[in-house]
């Protein structure tokens, strides 16, 4: 195994660690600050390839692996974690699953558009109701002839209310539970289906999040993703390279937090010197950066083994839980080496805090992490 970056990725991380230090890290703390989504930024981003990373040239991507998408996700993360959300969302949960699992229409209609940032791409999956229970949704699609009648709500929706195409998960057939869901394309504008933003969040808060009502919402079944029943088979199957992504994020706000304290630790001064010099302080530092790439690691070890075609749902698990959970934590120290500047909106550590706990509820909490992983290693 060899995960040191190509070519092709050290220029595409380096393009976009320049993006962000002249068009993200000076705004990001307006943007958490008002709530506010950058809209024309991930239009910018669109046309340096990062919208549609592993999408192939031949559909307007930028044609390269996860590992590239990981790279981009963590430095994306460094400077804005809702940015990288955005990033992450619209690569790996809502572009991919009509990539993987739509047909050739679907496809052309939807993905070159996707990839270039012209249009946002949002997943469908949580309910008020179901969040780690995901097999117990309540949203219900109804074949009529040739078209699918869709009624329910969905919670937390990232892109939500600027999202343009939707991947909505319904139950088709409520007997079979898990084995009866299907999914579906729901385009913005569609009668009966609306968008309602979610406000006042912890972290994360210049990523849009909504809920979504649908209420008598037709669609063709042209509109159909994958075979009728088998939505939520091909959802794990997304959730797997959405961790991915979530771990990158992670380990990108981790690294924010650790070279944030680096570098107010040099410039701090208590009893005469700097407290970088004093031992307590060093130790924080130390295991910090040693948990950083552990983490980093684990997420390019299971990009790597996404791009290889090997079954990477463990590893994946393992780097998401591992990646989130030491994010939290490394920006808990810097916060306490920056003391009471720490607990302000002055510094970003305090950001960096409140985007990281999102990472160990997202895409499965770290208890279902836990669950997957211990129930992949009784199997083996």
């Amino acid at each position: 195994m060899n995960f040191a970056p190509t070519e092709d990725h050290t220029l595409l991380r380096d393009t976009v660690r320049a993006f962000c230090e002249e068009k993200v890290r000076p705004f990001a703390r307006e943007w958490d600050r008002d709530e506010s989504f950058p809209r024309e930024l991930v239009a910018e981003l669109g046309e340096l390839g990062v919208m549609g990373v592993t999408v192939p040239e031949a559909l307007g991507g930028a044609g390269m692996d996860y590992q590239a998408l990981a790279l981009v996700v963590e430095e994306i993360a460094r400077q804005d974690g809702s940015l990288a959300l955005t990033v992450a969302s619209h690569n790996g949960l809502g572009t991919s699953h009509i990539r993987f699992f739509g047909g050739p229409e679907l496809v052309e209609r939807y993905v070159p558009d996707l990839a270039a940032g012209k249009k946002l791409a949002a997943w469908g999956l949580t309910e008020a109701g179901s969040g780690s229970d995901a097999a117990g949704l309540r949203t219900v699609a109804e074949r009529r002839g040739d078209r699918w009648v869709i009624n329910g709500s969905k919670m937390w929706i990232t892109q939500g209310s600027v999202g343009d195409v939707f991947v909505v998960l319904a139950s088709t057939d409520a007997s079979k539970k898990q084995k009866g869901i299907t999914a579906f394309v729901v385009e913005r504008g569609t009668p009966g289906f609306s968008q309602n933003p979610i406000h006042g969040k912890l972290g994360m808060r210049s990523s849009d999040t909504a809920e979504l009502v649908f209420e008598d919402v037709e669609v063709p079944d042209s509109q159909r993703i994958g075979e009728v029943n088998q939505g939520f088979i091909d959802t794990l199957k997304i959730l797997d390279r959405g961790r991915i992504t979530i771990g990158a994020l992670s380990v990108g706000l981790a690294r924010g937090a650790l070279e944030e304290a680096i570098s107010y630790a040099g410039e701090r001064e208590a009893f005469g010197k700097p407290i970088s010099s004093f031992q307590a302080l060093q130790f924080k530092l130390a295991d910090m950066a040693t948990h950083t790439d552990a983490a980093r690691l684990m997420v390019q070890q299971a990009a790597w083994m996404c791009d290889q075609g090997m079954n990477f749902s463990k590893q994946a698990s393992m780097a998401k839980l591992f990646a989130s959970e030491i994010a939290t934590q490394a920006a808990l120290e810097a916060i306490q080496i920056h003391g009471g500047y720490g607990y302000t909106a002055e510094f970003p550590v305090e950001r960096y805090l409140r985007d990281a706990k999102l990472c160990e509820i997202g895409e499965g909490t770290s208890e279902v992490q836990r669950l997957v992983i211990a129930r992949l290693l009784l199997k083996a």
